[in-house]
């Protein structure tokens, strides 16, 4: 069983044959937990792609929200992708540091949320690059500015609004990707302050679990699509990822894109909002 979309996920072979192309742009996503150092931004100034600007999802994001990386304004998120090179008619190559790129995903479903949907993530991300000795540098790109035209799909995000509204209903599947401890409520969360467990009625799938532990490559189509089912998920209904803060959320979310799905939206606020004190109903122990 091969790949639904293929071109979402490019080599590092087919990278490095393409990095000078001039309709290519490469983007490093890569993104650290607050208080884990070296932060992201530190390890992309000692070493990156060539070429390729960083992509800090922390500062393409809605500013004035209390919640981590909320999407921005559509012409906020136009700015920023003209700021690095990025516009209409560019192939876009996100990787992060991890290998299984989560925070590659995030760019890739940011990028797809306003209507730009010829992009791909790095199969094995900067770890594989460099294992396999590709060059790298800490000399800053300097993009030369673009034109993007943002596009905006509602579809693929959802608010706590609409996720409250398919609770206790069949319209929607929602699927968590955080550690099964942290959905069962016996692992304490990585933010302070936020109650733990998961979202009535939601299945627990870690994104870790789509990936290939040795090569951090994501899972052969065939085992992606047995792994969605084991964790209780099918095809013919709608899909919400959710997770901590919206960004590991995203690779269920590329996974269901890889193996042709309908294409899942994701829950932008995810457990740093629904977990938060409130009146969100949760629930502990294993999916029911």
């Amino acid at each position: 069983m091969a790949y639904a979309n293929p071109d979402s996920l490019v080599s590092t072979e087919w990278l490095a044959a393409h990095l000078s192309d001039p309709g290519i742009r490469v983007v490093d996503g890569s993104f650290t937990m607050p208080g884990v150092t070296p932060t992201a931004r530190e390890d992309y100034d000692q070493r990156h792609i060539p070429g390729a600007p960083f992509f800090d999802i922390d500062e393409i994001a809605d500013r004035k929200s209390s919640l981590p990386h909320m999407l921005p304004k559509p012409e906020e998120f136009a700015a920023h992708m003209s700021r690095l090179g990025i516009g209409d008619g560019h192939r876009v190559v996100a990787y992060d540091a991890t290998g299984w790129s989560m925070a590659a995903c995030r760019v890739w479903w940011m990028l797809r949320v306003f209507g730009h949907d010829d992009v791909a993530v790095l199969a094995g991300g900067l770890a594989r690059w460099m294992a396999e000795r590709r060059p790298v540098t800490g000399e800053m790109p300097r993009p030369t500015p673009a034109r993007f035209t943002p596009r905006f799909r509602p579809e693929l995000v959802r608010d706590m609004a609409a996720v409250r509204r398919t609770i206790g209903t069949d319209r929607e599947q929602i699927v968590d990707a955080r550690a099964q401890g942290r959905f069962e409520g016996t692992m304490p969360e990585l933010r302070p302050g936020l109650r733990s467990g998961h979202i009535p009625g939601s299945r627990s799938l870690p994104y870790d679990q789509l990936a290939d532990p040795a090569t951090k490559f994501p899972l052969p189509a065939d085992a992606l699509e047995q792994r969605f089912r084991a964790a209780g998920l099918s095809p013919d209904r709608p899909i919400i990822a959710s997770c901590g803060s919206g960004v590991s959320a995203c690779a269920l979310a590329f996974g269901l894109h890889l193996i042709g799905w309908p294409e899942a939206a994701v829950y932008d606020g995810s457990w740093t909002e629904w977990g938060a004190p409130g009146d969100t109903p949760v629930e502990t122990g294993p999916a029911s």
